[in-house]
């Protein structure tokens, strides 16, 4: 049993489904917005209910900006191993660097014939595997002259070209779980990716850490070459479980299986901060930090939480308490009129005498930094607007900017950003209607006239939104207009820094006191 050193990561293992095909893309974005760094989908290619993955996590690569993308694990036997090899190249080049590959041997070969693969043995699996890690990194060595020569039994590669070489050394995980494919993971892989389900325990984790170990030392590698991944369930979300288990067992990489946008907002919000904590106080051998489910106790804010801006809107005697205050409304109205009346919200009860967490604190902070980001990219979404309406620059001058804005989503036109920044409004306004309102509504049923209120203004938003799009077909067709775009970028901007200061306001010290999911109370 070892700490191998690595850096801790988080993920999701999304399930495919193509019943709802934006449903997994959504996901992916409810990762990335949780903070997590990893997001995993199921690859089954002969299943008919589950989209492609590959074509997948192209479509999700392209609606993200920042997580890593992988399968979870490639079936290697219906994916020819060059082809692979150049399609993930492909899509890491096009992700700035964004792609893990992870591998399994295959799995249900009745339906893997079904489907034109070839049916093998457990130690001919493993063999074919081997081939296919040589075939892929031998097509991504652009280094070394000459072309790829394997002459598998399996897999044969007769001088194809080499490249093209991915933007950043993708790593090769396997999913194991025997004796003969985990020595192949000690010798040529770069991680292990078993699922603690089909372990049976967390004993299991041990003793293949032995056989990998056993089989890098013997093959010149240090076992800390290979990284220690873990599929795992929600039941298994204990801090201090996933603690010992980077600790005494050297898993650094933990990925859930859960399709509900509040469970991952609770992993990258909650649970990832707190494993991180305790992992790295053993590491430095000193005192760990509570965790949310072993102390309430109040501590004192540090100096870097909360804020000193000024504030037009006064901050509730509440959120003076908590010491994180809302982003203020900047009290002007660039559009002619509001949507929504802005005197008739309600207002959350006070709530006195509540003794708050550094974790309370930190998740409210982050509701507000959520906030902040898009207000940031809204003042880029009008600069832009602005210098296209003057003539200062043309849309297609804008590109070089816009290509390193991280809401630009792959879209290098300035209908194509705006149009990817109201996704990312409306996916956040989703993951809060369908994780965090009705989690709030259980547990504190007097907030539900501020719930229900900004329920509604979720909806007014959406029709802006429209409103924006609609506007951006007319500059389409009339290039010279641009009076319906800047009406609808004012109208945008008003009601989004108008709700978002009033949401702040009422639901700071709610979700200081509650979280944004029940699974972590």
């Amino acid at each position: 049993m070892s700490d191998y050193g690595h850096d801790l990561l988080f993920g999701s293992f999304v399930t495919p489904t193509a019943q709802q095909p934006q449903q997994a893309v959504l996901l992916a974005q409810a990762s990335e917005q949780a903070g997590l760094d990893l997001v995993t989908f199921q690859d089954h290619p002969y299943q008919p209910a589950f989209l492609d993955t590959w074509t997948l996590m192209s479509y999700a690569a392209a609606r993200t900006s920042r997580i890593r993308l992988s399968a979870n694990v490639v079936n290697l036997p219906l994916r020819p191993p060059a082809v692979l090899a150049r399609a993930a190249a492909s899509l890491d080049l096009l992700s700035d660097g964004r792609v893990d590959l992870a591998l399994g041997a295959g799995a249900f070969w009745d339906a893997i014939e079904a489907m034109g693969g070839r049916r093998l043995s457990p130690g001919e699996a493993v063999e074919s595997l081997e081939e296919a890690i040589e075939v892929i990194r031998a097509l991504w060595d652009t280094g070394t002259r000459g072309g790829v020569r394997v002459e598998g039994r399996y897999h044969r590669v007769v001088g194809a070209k080499r490249g093209p070489a991915p933007a950043h050394d993708i790593p090769i995980w396997v999913g194991a779980l025997k004796p003969r494919m985990l020595r192949l993971v000690g010798r040529l892989a770069d991680g292990w990716l078993p699922s603690l389900s089909y372990l049976g325990g967390v004993e299991a984790i041990g003793r293949g850490n032995a056989v990998i170990d056993e089989a890098a030392l013997a093959a010149g590698r240090h076992p800390a070459d290979v990284r220690r991944l873990l599929n795992i369930g929600p039941r298994e979300l204990e801090p201090e479980l996933l603690a010992e288990l980077a600790l005494a067992y050297g898993v650094s990489a933990f990925i859930v299986a859960g399709d509900d946008p509040g469970l991952l907002q609770h992993v990258g919000q909650v649970v990832a901060p707190e494993v991180r904590e305790l992992v790295e106080a053993e590491r430095l051998g000193v005192e760990p930090p509570p965790t949310s489910a072993s102390s309430d106790r109040p501590e004192e804010l540090s100096e870097n939480n909360g804020s000193t801006r000024e504030s037009v809107v006064t901050a509730t005697p509440e959120t003076a308490q908590l010491g994180v205050e809302p982003t203020p409304d900047p009290g002007t109205r660039l559009s002619a009129g509001m949507p929504w009346d802005e005197a008739a919200r309600p207002s959350a009860p006070e709530v006195a005498d509540t003794a708050y967490t550094d974790r309370g604190r930190q998740v409210s902070q982050h509701l507000v930094d959520v906030h902040d980001a898009l207000r940031a990219e809204l003042g880029k979404v009008r600069d832009i607007v602005e210098q296209v309406v003057e003539g200062a620059r043309d849309i297609g001058s804008a590109r070089s900017e816009i290509n390193r804005m991280s809401l630009r989503q792959n879209d290098w036109t300035l209908g194509g950003f705006c149009q990817a920044y109201c996704r990312i409004v409306t996916q956040h306004h989703t993951l809060e209607d369908e994780g965090i309102f009705p989690h709030l509504r259980r547990t504190e049923p007097s907030l539900a006239p501020v719930v229900d209120r900004l329920v509604e203004e979720h909806h007014v938003i959406h029709e802006v939104l429209e409103g924006v799009d609609r506007a951006l077909v007319e500059l389409v067709a009339h290039p010279g207009d641009h009076e319906r775009l800047r009406a609808a970028v004012d109208l945008m901007t008003d009601t989004l820094l108008s709700h978002f200061s009033y949401e702040e306001r009422e639901l700071l010290g709610p979700l200081a006191r509650h979280g944004m999911y029940a699974g972590q109370l």
